[in-house]
Parts: structure tokens; C-alpha cells; sequence
């Protein structure tokens, strides 16, 4: 097996999980808050599909969908167009709201074809390329691409947490 194979069956298995803790919620359950400042299930879900679209874009030398497809305009969210969550305030948590889990699974769905399509046209020793020299060592493309599997994991198994929690 491959290595990019494998990264293609963890991103394979975030999709399934983001596909099942959207199953059956509504407005309001996508938007509570179990505590003041936490994340709601919605945020989650919008956070780690934006992280995975703006790292996927970056390391792809390509354009957000966020951005490309009107999916910004979409969601009308009051943050600047290009925020991804990191570095959010309890406030601007608060103020995070969608109204359609159909509009989540949509842009989770269209960024993980992006994701799909670009790990797929990979070779294995592409995975060496150095894509951050910020850090020491330099992030390589597979260290890059492992580490945005894992963030959507662990922000997928809150968001389930979440839901199981509220339900």
C-alpha cells in the first residue's frame, strides 16, 4: 500500500464522520453551546472543513473553495472572509451561527472532493517536499497533510461527542 493510500482512508474516515454527526441534527441543535466560549457542533464542523480547505489550497499552490465557490457568501458568517477559526474569541463563537446542516455537508463534501482529488495525484515521494520552513525541522508535505487528518479527527470526535451529549 501506498502512503498517500493510507492518507486517503484516514481523510475517507473523517468524511464518514462528519457525514454521521450531521445525520438528523437541526438548527438548533447545530448551534448550541454546551458552556459560554465553547464550540458548538456547527463551528466544529465549519472550522475543520476550513482548515482542511485553506491547508489543502496552500500545500496545492490552488485557490480556496471557500473563497472560489461563494461558499463565504453562502454562509454570511460576521468574521472576515478569510478567518478559518483559529484565534477566534469566546465572542466571535457566539456569534457563529448556521441555520442548515445541508449548507455544512455541502462545503465539507465539495472541500474533501478538493482534498480527494489532490492527495489522489500524488506520489509518495512527493510527501518529502518541504512545504513550511518555519519550523525545525521543516514541515514536509506528508507531515503537513498527516497533521491536518489529525486536527479534522480530533474536531469530528468532539463535534460527535457534542452531539451524543445534547441528544
Amino acid at each position: 500500500m501506498r502512503a498517500v493510500d493510507i492518507l486517503l482512508d484516514s481523510l475517507g474516515r473523517v468524511a464518514e464522520n462528519v457525514d454521521a454527526v450531521l445525520d438528523g441534527l437541526d438548527e438548533r441543535l447545530l448551534n448550541i453551546a454546551p458552556a459560554p466560549g465553547a464550540n458548538t457542533i456547527g463551528w466544529l464542523v465549519w472550522h475543520l472543513a476550513r482548515v482542511q480547505d485553506a491547508q489543502i489550497a496552500d500545500v496545492a499552490g490552488a485557490s480556496e473553495i471557500w473563497l472560489t465557490d461563494g461558499w463565504a457568501g453562502r454562509f454570511d458568517l460576521p468574521f472576515p472572509d478569510t478567518a478559518t477559526g483559529y484565534g477566534q474569541t469566546a465572542e466571535d463563537l457566539a456569534r457563529f451561527h448556521v441555520a442548515d446542516p445541508a449548507l455544512l455537508a455541502g462545503y465539507y463534501d465539495a472541500t474533501h472532493r478538493a482534498s480527494v482529488d489532490y492527495l489522489a495525484a500524488l506520489s509518495d515521494s512527493e510527501l518529502d517536499r518541504i512545504v513550511d520552513e518555519n519550523w525545525d525541522p521543516p514541515v514536509t508535505l506528508g507531515v503537513r497533510l498527516v497533521s491536518i487528518i489529525d486536527d479534522d479527527a480530533q474536531h469530528v470526535g468532539q463535534a460527535a461527542y457534542l452531539k451524543g451529549v445534547l441528544a
